[in-house]
This record gives C-alpha cells, sequence and structure tokens, in this order.
C-alpha cells in the first residue's frame, strides 16, 4: 500500500469497526497522516523479537504505600496418618507431605511411590487425557533419590514426591510443545526457573501435563482432557491436565499456570486445590509468555497445606523475569482461622449455582471466620479482558503475522487465532484508559480488603475473579460440596456429550482471595474448611462417562 492509498471511506469503514465516528474534514486530514503511521508499524514488525523480550512497562500490583505482612517463619498444618501398607490407591490420593513423610520414614521408597503413579496413567489417563508425554527417566530418577537416602542425603522436603509439570514450562530434554501445532516437537535446552527449584526439593517429574493449545481451553493437538468425574465434559483450562492429574491421583502435586482463571477454573472443574499466587511472588524464567502482566505460575494439588508447601518452594524472584519480586512468603497456614474477617458479596452467592459455596459460608461461621458484607463498585470489570487480548496477540504475532496460526487445529470464533487477529482491532487510546481503569480495580481491591482478612465468593460467579485476576490479588480455589450437573462447557467449547446425558455428582468450589503477599490466612481457612467438609475427593472408580 502507498502513502497516498488510505482514503476517507477506509476511514469510515475503520470507524465501524472501533465503534468511533468523526466528520468528513476529520477524516481528509487523517487520509494524508495515515500512511507514515502503517510505515513506521511495518518497520517494527520486521524487526523479529525474541519471545523472553520483556515489555518495558513491568505490571506491579503494590500500589504506593503498599507494606508486605512482618516476615515471620512459614508453619504448615501437620501432615500425619498411618501408612496404609499395600493399598496403592490411599498412598495416591495422600497429600504430598504426608507421601514425603512416608518415604522419609523408611514406609516407601521414591521408586514404589512413582511406579504407582505410573501404574495409575497406564490405567486411567487414556479416559482422561492429562498427561502429554511421560518423562522417560522418571523411575531412574526416583532410584537416584532412593540412593542417596539410602546414605542418609535427602534432597528437600518433596523428596521423592511425583509431579507433574504444564506443557507450557520448559523441561530441559523433554518436549514442552504447549498443546499447539505449530510448536511440534520444540526441546528446551534449560528447565524453567520453577522446575529447577522442584528438582531441588526432590520432587520426580512424571511427564508434561496436557494444556490448552497456547494456554487457552482442554483443548490440545492430542485431543481434549476430561474431568475425571465425568469424562464427558472437559477438564476446563488451560492448567487442565494438571488438575486433572491432581484430582484423579496420578501424581502427588503439579504444577499450572494462570492468566485469567487457568489454575481456579480446572481446579474447580475437577475437585483439585488450586492457588493463584500474588502476582510477581514466583519467578516465571523458561515458562511460555502469554500475558507478561498477568501470567502466574501455581500448585495443583489436593490439600492446601500442599499447596503452601509448594508456594515456599518456588517463591522468589529471578534477574530474568523483570516481574518477579522477592518478598519472603511465611505465616501460619495452619492457624485455627477463628475471628478471620471474610468479606462476602451478597450478590454472588444468591446465584442458584452456589448452594455448596452457601453451606461453605455456614461452614465458616462454625468455625469461627466472621462473614462480613462488601460490595465490589459497579463499573465495567469484564472489559478489562482487552487487555489480555492484546498482550496474548503480541506474544503470538509471529503466529498471526505469518499464517502459522492456521496450523492450530481449534479454529471457532472464541479460540486463540481467533482472538490473536480480532486484536488487531484494538484502539491503542482504549488501551491505554484500560491501564489506568486497572489501576482504578487496584484500589477497589485495597478498599475492598482494608475492613476485612480476606474475600469469598462461589466459583464462576460476579466481577470479582475478573478484577482480582488483573490487580494481582491471590487466589485459592478448592471443592466444599458436590453437585448434580450434565456435561458442561469450557472455554467456548460445549461438552461433546449426547445431548441427554444424564447428570453426574461433580466437585463444586469455592474461591478466596487475600491481600497482596498475604496468602497464609487464605490458606489456613482452606484447610481448615477442608478438614470440616471432609469430602471424598477420589473421582469414581474406573471414570464415570466416555472411555
Amino acid at each position: 500500500m502507498d502513502k497516498q492509498a488510505v482514503t476517507s471511506a477506509d476511514i469510515a469503514a475503520a470507524e465501524r469497526v472501533l465503534g468511533i465516528a468523526q466528520t468528513g474534514p476529520e477524516r481528509d486530514l487523517l487520509a494524508g497522516a495515515l500512511a507514515a503511521q502503517i510505515d513506521l508499524a511495518r518497520a517494527r514488525r520486521a524487526v523479529p523479537l525474541d519471545e523472553r523480550l520483556a515489555p518495558a512497562c513491568v505490571f506491579d500490583p503494590r500500589l504506593p504505600g503498599f507494606a508486605p505482612p512482618p516476615a515471620a517463619p512459614l508453619r504448615l498444618p501437620a501432615a500425619d496418618a498411618p501408612f496404609p501398607g499395600d493399598d496403592d490407591a490411599a498412598i495416591a490420593f495422600a497429600p504430598a507431605r504426608l507421601q514425603a513423610a512416608w518415604v522419609r520414614a523408611g514406609h516407601l521408597t521414591a521408586t514404589r511411590l512413582a511406579a504407582i503413579c505410573l501404574d495409575r496413567i497406564a490405567r486411567l489417563d487414556p479416559a482422561i487425557g492429562a498427561f502429554a508425554r511421560l518423562n522417560p527417566a522418571a523411575l531412574d530418577e526416583a532410584a537416584a533419590l532412593d540412593a542417596r537416602a539410602a546414605r542418609g542425603d535427602w534432597a528437600g522436603p518433596l523428596h521423592g514426591v511425583p509431579w507433574g509439570c504444564k506443557d507450557l514450562i520448559d523441561t530441559a530434554g523433554l518436549v514442552t510443545d504447549r498443546g499447539a501445532e505449530p510448536f511440534l516437537g520444540r526441546l528446551p535446552e534449560q528447565d524453567a526457573v520453577a522446575v529447577r527449584r522442584l528438582r531441588a526439593a526432590g520432587a520426580v517429574l512424571l511427564g508434561k501435563t496436557t494444556v490448552g493449545a497456547l494456554g487457552y481451553g482442554d483443548v490440545w493437538h492430542g485431543g481434549r482432557t476430561r474431568n475425571p468425574w465425568n469424562t464427558e465434559e472437559g477438564a476446563s483450562g488451560s492448567s487442565a491436565g494438571s488438575a486433572a492429574a491432581a484430582a484423579a491421583g496420578l501424581c502427588g502435586f503439579a504444577l499450572g499456570t494462570e492468566t485469567l482463571g487457568s489454575i481456579v477454573a480446572p481446579a474447580a472443574r475437577c475437585g483439585a486445590v488450586g492457588l493463584r499466587p500474588s502476582f510477581g511472588r514466583i519467578a516465571r524464567t523458561g515458562t511460555m509468555p502469554l500475558c507478561p502482566s498477568l501470567d502466574r505460575l501455581g500448585p495443583l494439588c489436593r490439600d492446601a497445606g500442599d499447596a503452601a508447601l509448594i508456594l515456599a518452594l518456588l517463591n522468589g524472584a529471578d534477574p530474568d523475569d523483570p516481574s518477579s519480586l522477592d518478598i519472603p512468603f511465611g505465616g501460619d497456614a495452619g492457624r485455627d482461622p477463628e475471628g478471620l474477617r471474610l468479606g462476602i458479596l451478597a450478590a454472588d452467592f444468591a446465584d442458584p449455582s452456589a448452594e455448596a459455596a452457601r453451606a461453605a459460608i455456614e461452614h465458616c461461621r462454625a468455625l469461627g471466620v466472621v462473614p462480613v458484607p462488601v460490595e465490589l463498585p459497579a463499573l465495567p470489570w469484564e472489559s478489562l479482558v482487552s487487555l489480555l487480548m492484546a498482550e496474548a496477540a503480541a506474544s503470538f504475532e509471529p503466529l498471526t503475522l505469518s499464517g502459522a496460526d492456521d496450523l492450530l487445529a481449534r479454529q471457532d470464533e472464541s479460540a486463540w487465532p481467533n482472538q490473536f487477529r480480532l486484536a488487531r482491532f484494538l484502539s491503542a487510546v482504549d488501551h491505554i484508559q484500560l491501564d489506568r481503569l486497572r489501576r482504578r480495580g487496584m484500589m477497589a481491591m485495597r478498599d475492598l480488603l482494608a475492613g476485612v482478612d480476606l474475600l469469598a465468593a462461589p466459583f464462576g460467579v460476579g466481577a470479582l475473579p475478573t478484577l482480582a485476576a488483573f490487580t494481582g490479588h491471590p487466589c485459592l480455589c478448592l471443592p466444599v460440596g458436590f453437585t448434580l450437573s450434565p456435561p458442561r462447557p469450557s472455554a467456548g467449547i460445549a461438552a461433546d456429550a449426547p445431548a441427554n446425558a444424564p447428570a453426574r455428582r461433580v466437585p463444586a468450589a469455592l474461591c478466596l482471595w487475600g491481600r497482596l503477599f498475604d496468602e497464609a490466612p487464605m490458606l489456613a481457612l482452606g484447610h481448615a474448611l477442608a478438614r470440616r467438609c471432609a469430602l471424598d475427593l477420589r473421582p469414581p472408580h474406573g471414570l464415570t462417562g466416555a472411555t
């Protein structure tokens, strides 16, 4: 296109796309200037930018005057139970801290524990699809840890615990293809920082858990990851494999990532405990960049105490992640929650789907927690999602401009390829204004949490989940009951089950939000609430639904 090619008619058509209107004379003035602006954009697009290059503007969730909680040692809930002997299922579903304690006590070897999980994967995962690939060295790594233990040399608090790693977190020598066709066969040379920290703690990598293509949904190039409670529906996304694997007892815990719901959504669907820490707490070096101002890593497991331990092991900055912060993680994650003030958005709990969450609040009352009504300012928080779309489109601009986005199998209206293309039509001015609205949201969350210790809402209801993702606040999602439900859609995909598919008994979740960099009270209440609810969180033997 030459510099005279843009006409007033072109501009008028573009205005309809942007939702604005200008006069004829204004369009004539623009027509003469747009060609130079287009040339500048083309010059920039011609320069390849390494995906690891962070934006110059780095998001910091801390408002002026922020002070982290006083430094304190981390105290975890007790993890003590008799060793179940030959009951492999009981071993598989035990909390990771208990598995590690049994290994350290000599009741169990790392090799046997890894073999139990690998056997479960072989038998159950064909119906779930939680693992994209296994680590061929898993048993060797476990045997090496057993040899160290025989010498009295313990690697760390997760010595011998098998885990699964979301397949957009790099693992040296083990394919990490991000669930997406354009990256098939991608082989990292180095472990991500989080992987190195877990290896140092003694965890045994079983394999790569499935991820919705490029961090979206539960569909990847190998198929769809399914909810172990009802395999006629997806596991939700995008940490679908990590949540499903933890919930089905295929590993001690798994590592996930979240931009907007990718830890908490599959945790809620599958009946796992999902922790999204404060933004910046865990360095993301070696993790696929999707939205630099939103992306976070966090554990998916079966126990809030495990989530606290794993967060402690992962906590800390890295120089190659300019968003990461060195803020100590501590506090009493096993304390009695009596006296905690829990902010409740009444309208969210009035939703018909919130029955289990309402019951959970009554359990909180019985624990001595004080529910306090709070209100979120009625502003268009959902519009912040356009920030996410713009960042994601920038991260994967090479796919869009080269046409390689056509390689992605999923090409419907809500899938990434279309969202990347759609983002090209977002207004830069609107983007800056959305950033200002984001700061307004940070102020709103600060004010909400000024009079309470925590916030609570049923999963998937109201504006709080979206707002808190953009403000950087931590969230804990945990199962608090069950509900009967027919197969449900996830991330724009209908459940691929017959129209008359029966309702199944599936977990129902509650979400808790805490103050920035103050996760311990949230984890303490989560642990106490789980103990009080005392749910049997083992999915049906043989799995329910499709095979």
